[in-house]
């Protein structure tokens, strides 16, 4: 852990939301709404558990370098699929977020754009980093060259 997320250590957890917008929806729609219910949770949780999060939007690219289950040229769910990533103290305080009264008429708002439903999945962090800067990955090239010669 580098402090990718300030804040955030290994104790917290992880929770995904993966959203599939309905057809007669858009993208705007998906940013209006979550972006009222984040609010939402930074206004009234930063100082009970919420650390921070992001929203993603699934762009359509596919990686045939890094997918190992043939070569996809196309991905159906581009600009309809986003995932909401939010990182907290605990899971309680997760969970006591979502007991809220100024928390849940958002949410169901964004559950109307749903076409499957919800399901939100809570992770352990295991490890999180943040790139080197030049001279950081500079010093850990010859370092491992270093470490390889040793090796030999």
């Amino acid at each position: 852990m580098s402090g990718f997320i300030p804040g955030f250590d290994g104790d917290g957890i992880v929770t995904v939301n993966r959203v599939i917008l309905k057809p007669n929806y858009g993208v705007e729609d998906l940013e209006e709404r979550v972006a009222m219910l984040c609010e939402n949770v930074k206004t009234y949780h930063s100082d009970t558990g919420f650390i921070g999060g992001m929203v993603l939007l699934n762009s359509g690219m596919i990686s045939n370098e890094g997918s190992t289950v043939g070569q996809p040229v196309d991905n159906a769910l581009k600009d309809r699929e986003a995932l909401i990533v939010t990182c907290w103290r605990s899971f309680e305080e997760h969970e006591a977020s979502h007991r809220s009264p100024t928390f849940q008429p958002l949410f169901r708002s964004v559950l109307e754009l749903c076409e499957n439903g919800n399901e939100e999945l809570a992770y352990r962090l295991l490890w999180s980093g943040k790139a080197y800067s030049k001279a950081e990955a500079v010093e850990a090239r010859a370092a491992k060259q270093r470490f390889a010669a040793t090796q030999a």
